[in-house]
């Protein structure tokens, strides 16, 4: 939880600290600009909010590994929901008020994480799994978006190093496999999840890997 906490804050500390110019830059999200992306995150801090005030009655089905969906196709952008978000984020009309609403959600959202019992069971995307399940899933998703959200702003800050190994270490479980020690933690993360192509030299170290990449979680 604490991860998850840290993982969080570093993320929305990046999107304040942003340049209104920097919110029309491209995402590392196929289709997206950083506005878009940072509306994204904002429909996820509401996903928190409501998750971890949807209780559980059943036993787990999941756990904060078992919580993804794998495919092996990046989303290309044209999917109705992602249109739906890139609407939402043009009628923010100003950055501030974008950033603003991150802000206020998102430091809600981190709140409620801390006053959550590990323990409790929650129900989210037909599933049931604990809290501390939950919010350790979703270290994923905040090192992975903060990633693509400085894709393409360079000296912005990077996620928490201990943050990128917790999140390589879920992916090697997810994948079956460790990947070569050779590849930095950030750059599992790309390569695995197909954010860019792996170079001759990687594909080479990767192995047989190599044929089962991506694995793109949602």
């Amino acid at each position: 939880m604490d991860l998850f906490s840290r993982s969080w804050a570093a993320l929305r500390a990046v999107v304040d600290a942003l340049p209104d110019e920097d919110f029309a830059q491209p995402s590392g999200c196929a289709g997206w600009l950083v506005r878009d992306l940072v509306c994204h995150l904002v429909i996820d801090a509401q996903d928190v909010l409501i998750t971890l005030v949807t209780p559980a009655d059943a036993e787990p089905t999941v756990d904060g590994v078992t919580y993804w969906q794998v495919g092996d196709r990046p989303p290309a952008g044209d999917d109705p929901l992602d249109a739906l978000v890139v609407r939402l984020a043009a009628a923010y009309g100003e950055p501030g008020l974008l950033r603003f609403h991150l802000d206020d959600v998102g430091s809600a959202a981190g709140r409620a994480a801390g006053l959550a019992d590990a323990a409790a069971l929650v129900g989210t995307r037909g599933e049931v799994l604990t809290v501390g399940d939950y919010l350790t899933a979703y270290v994923m998703e905040w090192t992975l978006h903060h990633l693509d959200l400085i894709a393409h702003l360079p000296g912005a800050p990077e996620p928490p190093a201990d943050a990128l190994a917790h999140c390589r270490a879920t992916l090697e479980k997810i994948a079956g496999a460790a990947f070569p020690a050779s590849f930095g933690d950030r750059d599992v993360l790309l390569v695995g999840t197909g954010r860019r192509a792996p170079g001759d030299a990687e594909r080479e170290a990767l192995g047989g890997l190599a044929a089962r990449l991506p694995f793109v979680l949602g």
